[in-house]
């Protein structure tokens, strides 16, 4: 078996179809399940995050895993196979795992160095752990993918170096509020300072949301208001930050006492329409088609979205007075934070990293394969050593003066000098497993000593299953890592 990543992200697919592409937290389980049962498949798991969705699979056969993976992506996207296959990559074997230790490193996400991902992929393992499709394979490599992300964290820069999509979009929106002081007040003053004395709006409740009222707290905002469909969830953000709540059905009151409105659910549908919009709007006391910006008092109103589905209707941006910030701005503002001073050298390192694990990886995946070979063949030894001594305690019996004793020191000496005798070459060959033609020597081991391939085989199927290095709770579904 080998593993198989199909995928699209924001590097291969425009935003629309991403959004279309996007699994719900009810979806997920029942592509998992249809992916499970696919013949060619042993085992799988899905990273849906709102930049990218990639299906990892332990696939038999290139072709037929490929054909499976991407029929089920296009029947549960909705997205006919011809138009999805012209935005999805295929990674296979070596190259599918150095890609999932690079997304896990943070290497490919929209602003390099994001460290949410990390939670993102472990949370993907996890739910295939529950639903029991993962398997021995992407266990290990799983593994292997979350020991090299929190490396990439714990011993380099790059999440210091590397800011998060949330606060690349808070850039941009402090970039309009700029501006929109600098029109009435003259260029100058300190753009950090643009959140001073403004109100924000936070729609939703997960992991992207609380980090989102974290930072325009810390950034000076006058007041936080978070608004969620499950009240408490709601409730326990706002305190957290010192804010308060408001009703989902209240929203265009809400809207209208914002400066700021950032909103990421886990909708498959709009949460704020340009009707709502129009309607906050009026209630600031401000027509939406005036030609002036801002409410009545000269506000601005910036909704930067951050959902996958989009949350925000973009008819919004028509409005006078309004900004709609999406995932097409931020994907240019994410390139923009790659010139990050420092950056550069963070990346070198961590990719230092994910070319170290790799090798360590395929190092030990190759002494896995031979491993079979090796329990075979010290076991047919351990047979001939046994049946050897039985015939020998047999001759013996009659020799007068050797007790018990002696026929114990000389079965365990024979088995050291088997053991010695076996040490050297079963070593070596699972050393040599990972040069050019490697398999070559586990064949020669299995033709040496005649083993039966029928008992390699099956010290290779009763091969424990390993799972990853532990379970945690999963983010909100279907937001990456602070998105990316």
């Amino acid at each position: 078996m080998s593993v198989l990543v199909v995928g699209l992200s924001h590097k291969s697919a425009p935003v629309p179809i991403l959004e279309r592409a996007a699994l719900s937290a009810e979806e997920l389980p029942k592509l998992l399940r249809d992916l499970h049962q696919t013949g060619d498949v042993a085992g799988t798991f899905v990273i849906s995050t709102c930049n990218r969705v990639e299906i990892y699979a332990d696939v038999d056969r290139f072709h037929a895993g490929v054909a499976a993976i991407c029929e089920l992506l296009s029947r549960y996207s909705g997205i006919g196979t011809s138009e999805l296959t012209g935005n999805l990559y295929v990674h296979y074997e070596e190259r599918a795992v150095k890609h999932l230790l690079a997304v896990a490193s943070g290497l490919d996400s929209m602003v390099v160095g994001e460290g949410q991902i990390l939670g993102q992929v472990r949370a993907a393992l996890n739910v295939s752990r529950e639903h029991g499709t993962l398997g021995r394979v992407l266990g290990e490599v799983g593994s292997v993918a979350l020991r090299t992300g929190k490396r990439a964290h714990a011993e380099t820069g790059i999440d210091r170096t590397g800011p998060s999509l949330v606060s690349v979009g808070i850039d941009a929106a402090l970039a309009e509020f700029g501006r929109a002081r600098a029109a009435e007040d003259g260029p100058g003053g300190d753009p950090a300072q643009a959140l001073d004395g403004l109100n924000m709006l936070v729609v939703g409740a997960g992991s992207m949301s609380a980090l989102a009222a974290t930072t325009v707290v810390r950034q000076g905002a006058a007041s936080v208001v978070i608004a969620n469909r499950t009240r408490r969830h709601a409730e326990r953000l706002a305190a957290s930050v010192g804010g308060t709540t408001a009703d989902l059905a209240d929203l265009p009151g809400a809207i209208a006492g914002a400066d700021l409105v950032i909103s990421c659910t886990g909708a498959t549908g709009l949460v704020i329409t340009a009707e709502i919009i129009e309607s906050a709007l009026a209630i600031r006391g401000q027509a939406p088609d005036a030609g002036t910006p801002g409410s009545a008092d000269g506000r601005p109103l910036v909704l930067l979205d951050l959902a996958m589905p989009r949350d925000v209707d973009t008819r919004a941006a028509d409005l006078a007075g309004v900004t709609v910030i999406g995932m097409d701005e931020l994907a240019h503002a994410g390139r923009s934070a790659r010139a990050v001073p420092g950056i550069t050298d963070d990346v070198a390192a961590v990719r230092a990293i994910v070319a170290e694990e790799f090798a360590a990886h395929r190092s030990a995946a190759h002494a896995a394969r031979v491993t079979p070979t090796v329990v075979a063949l010290r076991a047919k030894a351990a047979e001939v050593v046994d049946a050897e001594l039985a015939r020998l305690a047999g001759r013996l019996r009659s020799v007068e003066g050797l007790d018990g004793q002696a026929l114990d020191e000389i079965a365990r000496t024979v088995r050291r000098v088997v053991d010695k005798l076996l040490h050297a070459p079963t070593v070596r060959v699972k050393e040599l497993a990972g040069s050019p033609r490697g398999d070559g020597y586990d064949e020669a081991l299995r033709v040496l000593f005649d083993l039966d391939p029928r008992t390699v085989e099956a010290v290779a199927v009763a091969d424990p299953e390993q799972g990853d290095d532990g379970s945690v709770s999963a983010p909100s579904a279907g937001h990456e890592e602070g998105g990316e």
